[in-house]
């Protein structure tokens, strides 16, 4: 479980949300954090400090090439990693991403030593294409970022999951921590969660409930799950035991 940091109520709920869930990193981004106000900015990344999880700097925000290769290489600067998760949005009103120019960006990110896990939809051959170039991993969409709506569109992230085999967090649009259980019990290797927790009534409580999901979900997956049935199947087996009739 990666959780996001944006959208809380306060520092103090962030961090309690942090340690409730214990994710596996944290995502943060250089444009929608107040780095120019020393006083709000510099609390934000004492904090992140203080937590000791590892971070994913993101280019959240960037609507062309150029702004996402600036915001990587400076948060590259800032956090000291490689790693990068990369946001190219196309649209305003649903944040969808550039999907006819992320595999470019992706491309060019690599090339300058990035390790690249790209937001993206569910579109099996722009993810493909996506890890053809080289990505770490892929990060497709359930739903629209911040829409809570869980996977709109389950037999694409199915056979997604089928086809590929590079690491696959599911990000975005998850709103309950049955959404984040359900893929992960496809077989998805994580969920990044951000406005679910962030706009909760108590953000640590829900924190607690995703990650708790996502064990479980994980857990399911590994057991391996029973063949589903179209008809009634007896749990009692019912051959050899006595048959009692009545008159």
């Amino acid at each position: 479980m990666l959780l996001g940091t944006s959208r809380y109520p306060s520092p103090q709920i962030l961090e309690n949300a942090v340690r409730t869930a214990q994710p596996g990193m944290l995502t943060a981004s250089l444009r929608r954090q107040n780095v120019s106000a020393a006083d709000t900015g510099n609390r934000f990344w004492d904090m992140l400090r203080k937590l000791n999880v590892p971070v994913l700097p993101n280019t959240a925000g960037c609507h062309s090439a150029q702004e996402v290769i600036t915001t990587a290489q400076m948060a590259r600067e800032v956090f000291q990693t490689p790693w990068i998760k990369l946001e190219l949005i196309g649209d305003d009103y649903t944040l969808q991403p550039d999907t006819l120019n992320l595999v470019g960006v992706a491309s060019q990110l690599i090339k300058d030593g990035f390790k690249v896990l790209p937001y993206c939809t569910e579109d099996l051959v722009l993810c493909q294409r996506l890890v053809d170039v080289g990505c770490e991993a892929i990060m497709p969409w359930a739903a629209p970022i911040g829409t809570g709506k869980g996977p709109i569109n389950p037999y694409a992230l199915r056979t997604l999951r089928e086809r590929l085999s590079v690491p696959m967090i599911v990000d975005a649009g998850l709103g309950l921590p049955s959404h984040a259980c359900q893929v992960m019990e496809w077989g998805f290797d994580g969920v990044l969660l951000n406005t679910a927790v962030a706009l909760a009534q108590d953000p640590a409580v829900m924190a607690g409930a995703f990650a708790q999901a996502t064990q479980a979900g994980r857990a399911a997956f590994l057991s391996g799950a029973m063949v589903e049935q179209q008809s009634a199947q007896a749990s009692t087996p019912v051959l050899g035991t006595p048959f009692w009739h009545q008159t």
